[in-house]
């Protein structure tokens, strides 16, 4: 979804008042669109990076995480999440009460438990809270 339009997952993510996007790297296209839609949006990534206006930013490694970032979330979401993060991430989402939306790099499965929804761009697997 690197140079795709955020605009499916952000129609998913766009009735959550407090999101987490975490290892936003580069593509910031879609916690921009998310912060300009009014919501409150939180990127984290292991180094520092630049964020669009309305986004805060932590640094932080999602498998040691400074829980208190995501205490408010309603919501983690993470795009072309590896494997090996993936069950760190959905961990982190479970200990804060949030759901969980992840999208993979190309042909790397989903390797928690997730239910997968098909969006214009591909996939995008969903862990509901609980």
């Amino acid at each position: 979804m690197a140079h795709s339009s955020p605009e499916p997952l952000r129609a998913l993510l766009a009735d959550y008042d407090r999101l987490v996007e975490i290892g936003i790297g580069h593509r910031t296209d879609l916690a921009g669109a998310l912060a300009d839609a009014g919501v409150s949006v939180l990127a984290t990534d292991v180094e520092s990076r630049p964020v669009p206006a309305g986004v805060r930013f932590v640094v932080d490694d999602v498998t040691r995480p400074a829980r208190a970032h995501y205490a408010d979330a309603e919501a983690l979401y993470a795009r072309r999440l590896p494997p090996e993060l993936q069950r760190p991430v959905r961990e982190l989402a479970r200990s804060v009460d949030a759901d969980c939306y992840f999208t993979t790099l190309g042909s790397d499965p989903a390797v928690v438990p997730a239910e997968p929804l098909t969006i214009r761009e591909g996939t995008v697997y969903v862990c509901r809270r609980g």
